[in-house]
């Protein structure tokens, strides 16, 4: 079954450490993409895996969201070793998404309106490749789509600096340490959560209320 790709979203983006609003430019030209499986599988890294996980697991048709690492050069890394930069992985979220409620645009719309593309191996006062933008693409669907869209918010100069964001294939992913997981929801009233997460996840509901859950 085909769907089309819509991006024609007017976007806010959110940054940890800013609240400064950029619009995100709409993709003028939707692309195809053949729905085969009942589930796909999208894979972001733009920061710290707490805040985006945090803001995918708000959106109707996500059915899971996993924080883990990805793209480095160990086996099974830990958090430490991922931490101190040692294995080349990126802090990650793994999303298993219903193609038929929500799309790879409109989670790629929403991974680039909630971290700043702009800022190489940083988001925020986090700093180190682990914090690298990189989107993982599981097929050359994704491929396209992700490479068609930075390069419209790139000629539309959408982030005014020059988006830094890899376009890789996705490699093995490798779920975080149990206590990572959901971890914002189980740690609210902690200060980072309070301070850097929650107003994320607030912004996401007042920019996407047409995509979260009822």
């Amino acid at each position: 079954m085909n769907k089309i790709i819509g991006m024609g979203l007017i976007l806010i983006s959110i940054s940890c450490q800013s609240k400064e609003k950029r619009r995100i430019q709409p993709v003028k030209e939707p692309v195809k993409m053949e729905v085969e499986k009942e589930f796909e599988v999208a894979t972001f890294a733009g920061g710290c895996f707490w805040c985006t996980e945090a803001i995918f697991l708000e959106l109707d048709g996500v059915k899971s969201v996993v924080s883990g690492y990805i793209g480095g050069s160990i086996a099974n890394p830990t958090y430490e070793e991922v931490s101190r930069g040692d294995t080349g992985h990126a802090e990650a979220t793994q999303i298993t998404f219903d193609p038929k409620k929500i799309s790879y645009g409109e989670l790629l719309e929403i991974f680039f309106a909630t971290h700043d593309p702009t800022t190489l191996n940083r988001q925020g006062a986090d700093v180190g490749t682990q914090y690298r933008s990189e989107v993982f693409y599981h097929n050359n669907e994704q491929k396209k789509i992700t490479e068609d869209y930075i390069a419209l918010m790139t000629a539309e100069r959408t982030f005014g600096n020059p988006i830094v964001t890899k376009v890789s294939p996705a490699p093995q992913f490798y779920a975080a340490e149990d206590y990572h997981q959901n971890y914002y929801s189980r740690n609210q009233s902690q200060s980072y959560c309070s301070y850097v997460i929650t107003p994320k996840v607030k912004k996401v509901k007042e920019q996407f209320k047409d995509k979260l859950k009822k």
